[in-house]
């Protein structure tokens, strides 16, 4: 028996198959087959998770265009627009022939301070007419201009105007030391005007305070007019001043409406502060 064969029947006694290279070779396929079949699952799963995850980007981006469209569908907040843009030069107000008649021996006006003339302006002239020894009369007149702008937080500049307007007017009424207080509407004198009177006494003399409150759309216009007489001269009418101080407020009224880059239909703006008109200084001595 040649030793190949020993060999063999050797094996076949412990129980142990014949290798063959046929038998090598099936097994070696058989190693790749496992490993194939293992390798599908796990490609599997990793597509699955690679297409959750382009499903779930799919479902923001849509989610994000969905809200982009929706904020860009909603309409901005809208205010109605302030018709009066620009205010008028407050010393050029009123005519020079109104200056004479009201305050005769005036000078030329003296113009408030305002951090921005377009949205608050004022301008103030006083008069001294001595009579010599039979006293003098003395005037003091004012003009004011307060503007607002429309503002989507606080509304429109004519209601705005609206709530200075009535505010101002309780303020006059209400001044202090005033006696004999009255109050009436001006007719004619933009959308809504209002005149107080009262008389104020001081150390000089007895005053008789004239003022006129009036509003055209988004701009309040304040007037300012009182006069007395000092060192034994009567005081002034009460009446006549009255019917100056109207005439004037008309006059500042159309000033204001006549500006050429005063209307404008422009949008909204920051709206201005308002702030009370200058008081009447102490007259001089005579």
């Amino acid at each position: 028996m040649s030793e190949g064969s020993m060999q063999r029947r050797a094996q076949r006694d412990r129980g142990t198959p014949p290798t063959s290279s046929g038998q090598r070779g099936r097994a070696k396929r058989l190693h790749r087959v496992l490993v194939g079949a293992a390798a599908v699952p796990a490609m599997l799963i990793a597509a699955g998770c690679s297409s959750d995850s382009g499903s779930d980007d799919g479902k923001d981006k849509a989610a994000d265009s969905s809200a982009s469209a929706s904020a860009s569908a909603s309409p901005s907040p809208t205010v109605r627009a302030a018709v009066y843009k620009d205010l008028p030069e407050a010393c050029d107000v009123l005519s020079k022939k109104t200056l004479e008649d009201l305050v005769p021996k005036a000078k030329s006006g003296k113009e408030s301070q305002s951090d921005d003339i377009s949205t608050r302006a004022g301008c103030s002239w006083d008069s001294l007419a001595s009579k010599g020894v039979d006293g003098s009369q003395f005037r003091w007149l004012s003009v004011s201009m307060l503007r607002f702008e429309s503002d989507t937080t606080r509304g429109a500049g004519d209601e705005l105007a609206k709530d200075y307007y009535d505010k101002r007017v309780k303020e006059v009424q209400a001044s202090e030391g005033a006696k004999n207080t009255a109050s009436e509407p001006v007719a004619d004198t933009g959308d809504e005007a209002t005149a107080v009177r009262y008389d104020l006494k001081k150390k000089e003399g007895t005053f008789k305070q004239q003022t006129v409150v009036a509003r055209v759309e988004n701009v309040v216009i304040a007037l300012d007019y009182n006069g007395a007489g000092l060192a034994g001269d009567k005081a002034p009418s009460a009446d006549d001043l009255m019917k100056d101080a109207k005439k004037a407020a008309k006059e500042a009224v159309k000033t204001v409406t006549g500006s050429k880059d005063g209307k404008s239909s422009g949008g909204a703006a920051e709206s201005g502060s308002p702030s009370k008109p200058a008081s009447s200084p102490a007259p001089a001595k005579d």
